[in-house]
């Protein structure tokens, strides 16, 4: 089926990427990522000592603070209800992506890196990666899919096949929002761990290329 969008992309087209470290002066880490007009700042304070009673000294406790461009901050909430209802639009995917590599930048150590990706199926049936803010409008359902960037980081020390399945395969989140088949899905979470490879090897290189300077 063919898709006019209206950027002019394909069905499976990413808007242009851009990614850049150590963007705020005052942090531990942080990050900027962008996809087309949409562009999250991330920051990383910490990690510091645990301050809560009968906290476990052994367990990351993680805080997350929301602060839109214009309305109300939101914080206090645990990370993925916190993210989940407030970001169910393109904002997700790339606070995600910014996340990841703020704490990449905070110097966190981090079992595998992660790649974010918004799949969104139309009335009419047809389905697009990562809209734009028109194209959010006029979509009856969404599906945010987080991927590994690596084969390695799913089950480390494992053979390559999990069963039937080979380990790039391999889903850390899957957040829908709004109604859609199971054919539906299954066809979003194949396109969209095609991209999540493009996404992988464009964060890769971004820190790569950061650290070397």
């Amino acid at each position: 089926m063919e898709v006019d969008r209206v950027d002019g992309r394909t069905p499976n087209q990413l808007r242009p990427l851009a990614c850049s470290r150590n963007t705020l002066n005052r942090a531990h880490g942080s990050a900027t990522w962008s996809q087309g007009e949409t562009k999250v700042i991330a920051a990383v304070y910490g990690p510091k000592a645990g301050t809560k009673k009968n906290e476990n000294p052994e367990k990351a406790c993680i805080e997350v603070v929301w602060k839109p461009k214009t309305g109300q901050i939101v914080f206090g909430c645990p990370l993925e209800k916190n993210l989940f209802c407030c970001l169910l639009c393109s904002l997700l995917p790339c606070a995600i992506n910014a996340a990841c590599a703020a704490l990449v930048d905070a110097g966190i150590p981090l079992k595998h890196l992660a790649v974010a990706i918004c799949c969104c199926l139309a009335e009419s049936g047809y389905i697009i990666l990562d809209p734009n803010k028109l194209e959010e409008q006029k979509m009856k359902a969404f599906v945010y899919l987080v991927f590994p960037n690596s084969i390695l980081s799913v089950l480390p020390g494992a053979s390559l096949q999990v069963g039937d399945e080979p380990m790039e395969h391999g889903l850390i989140t899957s957040v829908t929002h709004g109604v859609m088949s199971v054919d539906d899905y299954l066809q979003c979470l194949e396109r969209g761990r095609a991209a999540s490879a493009k996404l992988s090897g464009f964060l890769r290189r971004s820190l790569q290329l950061q650290v070397s300077k």
